[in-house]
């Protein structure tokens, strides 16, 4: 009998509660991916996998002092990793209890237009603080709804505009030191305390604004604007990585890239783009 043959076999012999155990794990696996971008988290991970591995080896050679040593270990090795890795380990349990079930069985979507909106009104923003330096800094929520960081701010619910944007860190104004929480396409929360990064691949000439975008991008999935009063560059964290010196072209681009995947890869399409041209030079012959 070959693989496919059995293959088909066991598909015939499997009931529906396999059939549904099976897209349950896999989702649950897709959706906690994102949690491995994180360096701290990436730690634990490679910890475990070398230990794991070492002992492996070990019992296959039949290196039977050292293999029971390593067995010894691993019986107490997740409180060592508990007590090693503590900061990393609540960030990752903030992570997952702050994720909305809805959105976890992806059964909540953004409005598209909305989030266009929000978007260019973010980039208008953006480039207007950058050329009046100005420091900002806008934490975009995605699956991690960032609930206990909203709190250490005033709470504002508001619709995201630019004027609302530039007049939140306008340098007189009292929450313009925190940061911008923007949530489901309004503004959660203004003068927020985000977590500061300590990862040592950081630039020494960043300052505390940045240290704390790319905090947020590691304790979270959300995608981090950062404008720097000092030279008014314009940066962007996520996933622990930052990207700086970004024209306000690109960081739409970027912005569309990681909230609307979905809308960026049909701006990306040539097939869509040549019908869009084509269609804007159909209406300016009408015109004519």
């Amino acid at each position: 009998m070959g693989a496919l043959e059995i293959i088909t076999q066991e598909l015939k012999n499997m009931q529906l509660s396999d059939y549904v155990d099976i897209v349950l794990v896999a989702l649950l696996i897709f959706k906690l991916l994102p949690l491995l971008r994180s360096a701290g988290t990436m730690q634990i991970v490679k910890a475990v996998l070398a230990v794991l591995a070492v002992v492996w080896i070990t019992e296959e050679l039949e290196i039977l002092t050292l293999n029971f040593l390593l067995d010894q270990a691993v019986s107490v090795g997740i409180i060592a990793l508990v007590i090693l890795f503590q900061p990393e380990l609540r960030r990752v349990l903030d992570h997952v209890g702050n994720v909305k079930v809805g959105k976890l069985l992806s059964m909540e979507r953004g409005n598209g237009q909305e989030l266009e909106h929000v978007i260019s009104q973010t980039v208008m923003a953006c480039d207007h603080l950058s050329r009046d330096r100005m420091g900002a800094l806008i934490v975009f929520a995605r699956d991690n709804q960032l609930e206990d960081y909203c709190k250490t701010g005033t709470a504002i619910d508001a619709q995201l505009s630019e004027q609302l944007l530039r007049n939140i860190f306008f340098i007189k104004a009292a929450l313009h030191d925190g940061a911008v929480i923007v949530r489901d396409g309004r503004v959660a929360a203004a003068g927020c305390v985000l977590p500061l990064s300590e990862s040592k691949r950081l630039s020494a000439d960043l300052g505390t604004r940045h240290r704390a975008g790319v905090g947020m991008s590691e304790a979270s999935d959300a995608v981090v604007v950062i404008v720097s009063e000092e030279t008014g560059t314009i940066s962007v964290a996520v996933g622990g990585m930052l990207k700086r010196h970004l024209a306000p072209q690109m960081l739409e681009r970027l912005l569309y890239s990681e909230l609307m995947p979905e809308k960026n890869r049909r701006q990306d399409n040539p097939v869509q783009r040549l019908r869009q041209k084509l269609r804007k030079g159909g209406k300016e012959v009408s015109k004519r």
